[in-house]
């Protein structure tokens, strides 16, 4: 039964970005940029070397301290949280690091139990069952867990770095350029994983990539940085549709375009 005059409660975003700047000496990175993540969605940034994608993940982390503008996770204002209130807000969330970022001195399931054992103190015994069953969510088996990660390939890497970013059960994961180095079959693989995680976990994800065969299959919808701000925002279907000249040139991968590449020529 519907009551008129009552008024339904505002959707909070997972993720809120307004009007957020950062710069780095005279290099404007972040320029006044907005940006909104739903909850259980999968939002994936693209853009160029260089702009900004990795500093936004950072930002959002408190890795970076923002200049200016706001960051709010499910609503609080991260700026204006304490610091033991803004790390058990961070808690919910995991990160699949560029290029795995493993422990070289730790075996497998002990990186994946990293944070189970350090911020959540869990004994080795359970945390190690947990290590070995995360990996099995991605593919790998048991007799894995005890290897380092110098004898992985860097496919075999990715995957551990992925049951790492799920081992705590994360509301929210980040993942930074998750096939960057992997050949198109296992950046596929990747991919699947990705999408499967995600969706087992009904988790916010966030990706940063110039992997458009990435995007697409792991996007709801994508954002595009260009010079510090979000220029384009729609799904995979408005993609193919857009005819914002920056996208196009991204997306298909031209020298030609309104994005101009700076080339140095050695004197």
């Amino acid at each position: 039964m519907a009551f008129f005059g009552r008024k339904e409660k505002p959707v909070v975003p997972k993720i809120r970005m307004e009007k957020v700047c950062k710069a780095f000496g005279k290099k404007h990175v972040l320029q006044d940029l907005d940006l909104t993540v739903n909850t259980g969605e999968s939002l994936v940034i693209i853009g160029g070397s260089g702009t900004g994608k990795s500093v936004t993940l950072k930002c959002i982390l408190g890795l970076l301290k923002a200049d200016s503008g706001q960051i709010e996770i499910d609503g609080q204002d991260m700026a204006k949280l304490s610091r033991r209130e803004r790390e058990k807000v961070l808690t919910q969330f995991g990160m699949l690091f560029q290029n795995a970022a493993l422990f070289d001195s730790l075996t497998v399931w002990e990186n994946v139990a990293f944070s189970l054992i350090q911020n959540k103190k869990m004994n080795r015994k359970e945390a190690r069952k947990i290590a070995v069953k995360k990996l099995a969510q991605v593919g790998l088996g048991r007799d894995v867990a005890d290897v380092y990660p110098a004898d992985l390939s860097g496919g075999m890497r990715k995957r551990v770095g992925l049951a790492r970013a799920i081992a705590t059960d994360p509301a929210v994961i980040f993942f930074d350029e998750p096939t960057t180095g992997l050949d198109p079959i296992m950046s596929d693989v990747i991919n699947e994983l990705i999408v499967k995680t995600v969706k087992e976990l009904g988790a916010t994800a966030l990706t940063i990539t110039h992997d458009m065969n990435s995007a697409r299959k792991i996007a709801d919808r994508i954002a595009m940085l260009y010079e510090g701000k979000i220029i384009w925002i729609g799904t995979v279907k408005e993609l193919d549709k857009t005819k914002n000249p920056y996208v196009r040139q991204f997306v298909a991968g031209s020298a030609s375009g309104p994005i101009q590449m700076e080339v140095k020529v050695p004197q």
